[in-house]
């Protein structure tokens, strides 16, 4: 006797599909997985059954993509949203038509396989993990429904990946010493270099170069101070309507001292804009400088290009770090300089404090150009001097 078809069931091609509308739930539209028409039959009666327990519960189903919209919707204001909108854009094809419940470590396999098999590196696919973390998270504790209850009753936990076995797939990074820079900056274009120097001089993030605003300089009647101090607002959008929604690190004002290097570029570049600091030839402010001027500059330097080493313009800011503690600069003050979440940013607001960043940062202009520092972090990173 032939298997009676339950209702909703469509074959396409060798596989059995649901289009079903159930009752307080809605449209039922999904892949069964399954070619043989028993195994489809049971499938639907096992997903209706779990449906309408559901929503006896309190509790209807939520699909994944529904949750990472809300969680986009609502958190427009983190500093990363925009990273976090990549990596929900890269794991919808494979759990976006999932329930909330049935997202765990077991549905992400192929998504982790398959940013492998891409080359995509485990820190890469950690920091997307992360995010669905979050999100569940959230959908545990925090959102609920009109029934008071959460949208998910448990949030399974998410295991971080570590790299293939047997070794790592992180890139070092590659603080340069003198000759390496003067190569560097040779072959950038005068703008891109400007902007380079500046920020190995200060140690900033590309964003934070690039997004910096006239209107951000501190006013003093302080003539060893003038010109040389900016503060970032924390909670400013540092390269808007670029595309690249960024802000400061953590949200935290972001105290820039300028040594007599970083004071020169940056005073080479007034009047050329009434607003951002850096801007091209043709007026318009630069939103990036890890551009493909910068990574054939790299190549044509002679930097590493192994794909151990990170190549990007990162490195200056490891570069001002390493220098700063090869300087004898205290940890304390590094933290200011470098903008870190711990450092205490208060104590350094008074112009007392300021002279004594201005000291720290100034020590950059004179540190030796041959610095065992420099050497000794090369060799242990497996590259020569």
């Amino acid at each position: 006797m032939a298997t009676k078809r339950t209702p909703g069931l469509t074959k396409r091609g060798d596989i059995w599909h649901v289009d079903k509308k159930v009752q307080g739930y809605g449209r039922l539209c999904e892949s069964t997985g399954c070619s043989d028409l028993e195994a489809a039959n049971r499938y639907i009666e096992d997903r209706l059954y779990e449906i309408r327990q559901a929503i006896a519960a309190g509790r209807p189903p939520i699909y994944w993509r529904e949750a990472a919209t809300k969680y986009l919707t609502e958190y427009q204001e983190k500093a990363s949203i925009g990273d976090d909108a990549l990596h929900l854009q890269a794991l919808d094809p494979y759990i976006g038509d999932n329930l909330l419940e049935e997202v765990h470590d077991d549905t992400l396999r192929s998504f982790i396989q398959s940013r492998r098999d891409a080359g995509i590196r485990t820190s890469s696919i950690n920091r997307a993990l992360a995010v669905v973390r979050r999100i569940l998270n959230l959908c545990a504790r925090s959102w609920r429904l009109t029934s008071g209850k959460t949208w998910l009753e448990t949030s399974p936990l998410i295991t971080m990946q570590k790299p293939p076995k047997g070794r790592s797939d992180a890139r070092k990074p590659y603080p340069l010493d003198w000759d390496e820079q003067e190569k560097l900056f040779q072959n950038l274009h005068t703008r891109l270099a400007r902007m380079a120097l500046y920020k190995v001089n200060t140690g900033c993030r590309e964003s934070e170069v690039c997004g910096l605003r006239w209107e951000w300089e501190w006013k003093t009647t302080i003539d060893e101070l003038r010109g040389r101090v900016f503060i970032i607002p924390g909670g400013a959008e540092l390269l808007p309507g670029s595309g690249r929604s960024r802000s400061v690190k953590n949200r935290e004002d972001k105290l820039i001292v300028l040594n007599d290097i970083a004071f020169s570029v940056v005073d080479s570049c007034r009047g050329d804009h009434p607003e951002r600091v850096f801007v091209s030839e043709s007026g318009k402010p630069i939103n990036r400088m890890h551009t493909t001027a910068w990574k054939f500059a790299w190549i044509r330097a002679g930097l590493p290009d192994d794909g151990k080493h990170l190549k990007g313009v990162h490195n200056l800011r490891h570069t001002c770090a390493t220098r700063l503690r090869a300087a004898g600069v205290t940890k304390e003050t590094r933290s200011v300089i470098m903008g870190h979440k711990n450092a205490d940013m208060t104590t350094h607001y008074s112009a007392a404090g300021i002279m004594e960043i201005l000291e720290a940062v100034n020590r950059l202009c004179s540190v030796s150009r041959k610095t065992p520092a420099l050497t000794l972090v090369k060799v242990r990173s497996g590259t020569s001097g």
